[in-house]
């Protein structure tokens, strides 16, 4: 059943969702900038008071940050070069 509705959608429906998904991506990826650098300047903060927990706390959160910039670069470099091969096996 997935098989055929994948066959039904047009090439211009794919490249709709593919650019609606890249601008998702991008947000993700500006709010996880945003978050890291917050973070990140909490955690030296807290780093700079001695605080035992709460540096620990501030650590998770910048392992979190890092985690969702990692995955959503890697969606958006696997789109970047699967178009350009795209493109590539085109103009061949």
């Amino acid at each position: 059943m997935v098989d055929q509705f994948i066959r039904q959608v047009s090439k211009k429906t794919w490249y709709r969702w593919s650019f609606y998904v890249n601008i998702i991506l991008f947000f993700i990826i500006a709010i996880s900038l945003f978050f890291l650098i917050l973070d990140s300047y909490e955690a030296g903060k807290i780093a700079q008071r001695g605080g035992g927990d709460m540096l620990s706390q501030q650590w998770l959160y910048i392992g979190r940050d890092i985690a969702f910039l990692s995955i959503s670069f890697a969606l958006v470099f696997f789109q970047f070069f699967r178009n350009l091969l795209v493109i590539i096996r085109r103009s061949l």
